[in-house]
């Protein structure tokens, strides 16, 4: 295998402090880190280009994932997310101004409202869940499909870990 980054990177930790102990644990969280952060741009930049930021990716993605009539209300999309409404809001507002969705009364609720995809959100979602798993796929076209396997085993078993904690 050949140096990266995160390899200069441990040499120079222990060059600089060489009692330390644990550079192997920093060396895996920062490639897992490198590797989200680029990827994450990738895919921003592919999202961006059907008119969708990540956080209203995420939003389309919900109220897709959520099955037809494909229409939630925004506490069950904030719940969903882990969101406060006021957070939701604004996403809900460019969204709308898109025309990827639009805002109804709930008809068990007067003061309600229910979020609805429209046509066309339902379109632009499903291309950029399309185009970012090829991008996921490209990605780990260096890995062979058993290499994939145990790699989503052993981080599976990783986020176990970290699945009680807070995510920002």
């Amino acid at each position: 295998m050949t140096e990266d980054t995160v390899d200069r990177i441990i040499a120079q930790w222990r060059r600089e402090m060489p009692e330390l102990e644990g550079l192997e644990s920093m060396a895996l969280f920062g490639r897992i880190h490198r590797i989200s952060q680029k990827l994450g741009a990738r895919l921003h930049e592919l999202r961006a280009r059907k008119g969708l930021g990540r956080n209203e990716f995420d939003v389309l993605a919900t109220i897709r994932r959520s099955g037809e009539p494909y229409t939630l209300s925004p506490k069950e999309i904030s719940a969903a997310m882990m969101l406060s409404s006021g957070g939701l809001t604004g996403r809900l507002d460019k969204l709308e101004a898109a025309g990827f969705v639009e805002r109804l009364p709930d008809p068990g609720d007067r003061r309600g409202l229910k979020v609805r995809m429209t046509d066309l959100g339902r379109e632009v979602i499903e291309d950029s869940v399309r185009i970012g798993i090829e991008a996921q796929e490209e990605a780990l076209s260096v890995l062979t499909r058993e290499e994939q396997a145990r790699l989503n085993e052993l981080l599976r078993k990783l986020h176990a870990g970290f699945e009680d904690q807070p995510f920002d």
